[in-house]
């Protein structure tokens, strides 16, 4: 039987707003082992993540992984630290809280803002009790993965299935399955890559780096495959490239299972064998930048290319949260909310102080306890 323990008495006549829920993947509280530990164990284990057997997988991950790869992780984890402390989730709180501002130029109506992480912190259960807080009695959860993947937006829409019921009272839901197509989405990374062309100048080849499934998730139906490359497309079209001058890789697999080809580092280390001296890099499926794009791409995968011969290698910014990638959210918000009261254009202030109010003292009168 599910427990409602904790949940707070419904406030009558209490504010109701939108909430929508920005949740990228996560990452450990700091560079350390033990924070690392915590954090690799929490997404590991997630079965959409790794597939296998769960005893044969608890045993591979408690008796071997988690023995070795915090420490290793750890070090990496150091050289994109900040001062801020983690690059994806300073970034992140950066991209909650300009996309509040956006929201609130484009509705007249409430509509919050929270941020959550699918592993680690702030957790998804956090991010909608800060919602709950505040009043949403409709929310909107947007994975800041722009291609579906079972993996990433399947485990968030786990996570949140998860939180909710244990709620009594739940919100009216809506939950954005992918944006990888979307037209805002895909302005914003031509911008982007045009804009780095402008300051540093083009390379001779454009590269898409996607981060890697297992191929068997694509062959069981996974869609993400097909996504990557149809982003890849649209951005390539935007930029009036030819065929030949781009092509799309994916990096970061893990284990010995044969994953998504080709394979960043291979693919880099082949066009630097056929003379392409220069090489510029993007990552269109990570909404902020982080541990696989300031390390494994901007310095491993540099290293890779210069190392086979290459001269050049041009690693350009995720869109965190440059001003087109904002607009592009909150055109999606806007999408998706489309009927909801607070996101309504005949939205009304005072009309909806006074129906508030209205029903708060018809409940007290029926007997409410407030």
């Amino acid at each position: 039987m599910t427990s409602y323990q904790g949940e707070p008495d419904y406030p009558h006549g209490a504010r109701a707003c939108t909430g929508v829920l920005l949740v990228n993947l996560g990452t450990p509280d700091a560079p350390t082992p033990r924070a690392l530990h915590r954090y690799l164990k929490e997404f590991l284990w997630d079965p959409r993540v790794i597939e296998w057997p769960r005893p044969l997988w608890w045993l591979i991950l408690n008796g071997v992984i988690l023995n070795i790869r915090p420490v290793r992780s750890a070090k990496l984890y150091k050289k994109v630290w900040t001062e801020e402390g983690s690059p994806l989730l300073v970034i992140s709180e950066r991209q909650a809280q300009a996309l509040q501002k956006e929201l609130k130029k484009q509705f007249t109506g409430p509509v919050e803002v929270a941020l959550a992480m699918r592993y680690g912190n702030p957790s998804v259960a956090a991010g909608l009790n800060e919602l709950r807080r505040k009043g949403a009695r409709r929310l909107l959860v947007l994975p800041l993965y722009p291609q579906y993947s079972a993996t990433t937006t399947g485990s968030t829409f786990d996570a949140v299935a998860c939180v909710l019921q244990t709620w009594r009272w739940i919100p009216e839901l809506r939950f954005v399955n992918h944006y990888s197509d979307d037209p805002g989405f895909i302005e914003a990374m031509a911008v982007r890559i045009h804009n780095h062309w402008e300051t540093h100048g083009r390379g001779e080849h454009l590269l898409f780096s996607f981060h890697g499934i297992p191929k068997s998730y694509l062959l069981k139906g996974d869609p993400y495959h097909c996504e990557c490359h149809k982003t890849a497309r649209l951005v390539a079209q935007s930029l009036g490239l030819k065929d030949g001058v781009w092509q799309v890789s994916f990096q970061s697999r893990f284990g010995r299972e044969e994953w998504l080809q080709p394979y960043t580092d291979d693919l880099l280390a082949a066009l630097a064998g056929k003379g392409i001296k220069s090489v510029d890099v993007c990552c269109p499926g990570f909404a902020a930048d982080c541990l696989e794009t300031l390390e494994e791409i901007s310095v491993e995968s540099r290293h890779t290319f210069i190392k086979a011969g290459g001269d050049q290698f041009n690693f350009i910014p995720a869109l965190n949260d440059m001003p087109q990638h904002i607009q592009a959210l909150g055109d999606i918000v806007a999408r998706y909310t489309q009927g909801w009261p607070e996101t309504s254009p005949k939205w009304d202030q005072a009309r909806a102080a006074q129906e508030t109010e209205d029903a708060r003292r018809r409940a007290l009168a029926m007997g409410a306890g407030r």
